[in-house]
């Protein structure tokens, strides 16, 4: 452009002021051109960083709603229609945006008795009678029942002041109901395991006084009685409730102990055989023999398992004490049968009273008595659950009252 203004200027030198106009004219066109490219510039940077900023917030929103299973939808009430914007209630990676539904197709997928309070905390925000809406309640899907919670406010407005957009948010709540289950299902066995502990001591107040006065008052009658046969007689009792006693005090020091050993296994490879026809003679010595016999049913001369033989002894006979505790006549049977898998299904089968079928799942549980009027401490076959807990094995019992009970356990054999 100067070697322009120098030519103009050496031929035309009449028009040289024009020419200086123009030249400046231009320069200051190309200074202003260069500022407005450089403003242009810098409001697309902004621009740009405002696009992803924004696009962050997206980010960071969708992370939100993924994360806490949220579902986000605006309805018109006016059109009685409503869509979701975006739906991570089942866990989906993407916003999901559905197509214009009717409000009233929802209630087809309500819980029936959750239906009709929803539908109508519904209306009274469509129809501006409330500024925000909140309910929980059960939806179906199929065969899928589950918990959902939905807050919603009114958005929108026209001149006269009805609704004209509201939006909430829905999402699932079955674990939250689940804690609140299990916090409720917590409290009530806290309940009743305070109810059977204020039992149990009232209980074991009267089983241990009644050995305990015995003693003390066969030991008084001691000093008075002259005949030796008389004497031996009065010791011999002494002895007896002095057994009695001590085998209260012991379910009781092994209950309190049971927890704390459960983890301490002593595992070794044993033939369980000699193991249950030791047991089963053992208690066929403390029956009459006659009108209660003990039986047994071992299928095979020898059953190897690798298990704690101390805590399976005491659990297979606390099963035969309640068997003989609560069988007057007829048999016992002790045995075994092999069971699917790596298991060995332990049984004791009597021909007793039975037990009713609301009462066969709390038996196992701390200080339960079915019968107040027979002597125990209501702890036996709980401290037998425990052993086989500890075992990684199962424990149940079949039952029909009038005819007997089979009580069972199920622990691994390797």
């Amino acid at each position: 452009m100067i070697g322009l203004l120098l030519y103009a200027y050496s031929e035309n030198e009449h028009l040289i002021p024009i020419y200086w106009g123009v030249g400046v004219l231009l320069m200051v066109l190309l200074v202003y051109g260069i500022f407005r490219q450089r403003q242009v510039g810098v409001k697309l940077r902004k621009e740009l960083l405002e696009l992803d900023k924004a696009r962050q917030n997206n980010i960071e929103y969708e992370f939100i709603l993924k994360a806490m299973k949220i579902a986000v939808w605006r309805m018109d009430p006016k059109m009685r229609l409503v869509t979701y914007e975006s739906d991570f209630r089942d866990g989906k990676d993407s916003y999901v945006s559905t197509p214009d539904t009717p409000i009233d197709s929802m209630w087809d997928f309500l819980e029936s008795s959750d239906c009709q309070r929803v539908k109508v905390a519904l209306e009274d925000i469509l129809a501006g009678r409330s500024d925000t809406y909140h309910q929980v309640y059960r939806v179906k899907v199929g065969n899928i029942l589950y918990w959902e919670e939905s807050y919603a406010t009114i958005s929108a407005r026209d001149d006269e002041g009805n609704p004209t957009t509201v939006v909430g948010t829905s999402m699932r709540i079955d674990e939250q109901k689940k804690m609140e289950a299990d916090l409720i299902n917590a409290r009530n066995k806290a309940e009743e395991s305070d109810r059977l502990k204020t039992a149990f001591l009232a209980n074991m107040g009267h089983e241990i006084r009644t050995p305990l006065n015995a003693i003390v008052g066969f030991a008084d009658l001691l000093p008075v009685v002259e005949s030796e046969a008389d004497r031996n007689q009065l010791i011999q009792e002494i002895q007896n409730n002095n057994h009695k006693l001590l085998k209260i005090i012991d379910g009781l020091v092994r209950m309190s102990k049971i927890e704390a050993e459960a983890k301490n296994l002593v595992m070794s490879q044993t033939d369980i055989v000699p193991l249950l026809k030791g047991i089963a003679d053992t208690h066929a010595q403390l029956v009459d023999g006659t009108s209660l016999i003990i039986a047994t049913h071992f299928p095979y001369p020898e059953l190897y398992m690798y298990t704690d033989i101390t805590k399976l002894t005491e659990a297979v006979d606390h099963l035969m004490q309640n068997a003989v505790k609560f069988t007057e006549k007829g048999s016992i049977t002790l045995g075994y049968d092999l069971v699917k898998g790596d298991h060995v299904r332990i049984y004791v089968r009597d021909t007793g009273k039975g037990i009713a079928k609301e009462d066969q799942e709390r038996i196992f549980e701390r200080f339960v008595k079915l019968d107040e009027y027979i002597p125990g401490t209501g702890l036996g076959l709980s401290v037998a659950k425990a052993h086989v807990l500890s075992l990684h094995g199962t424990m149940g019992v079949e039952s029909t009252p009038g005819e007997g009970s089979t009580f069972w356990m199920e622990p691994p054999m390797s």
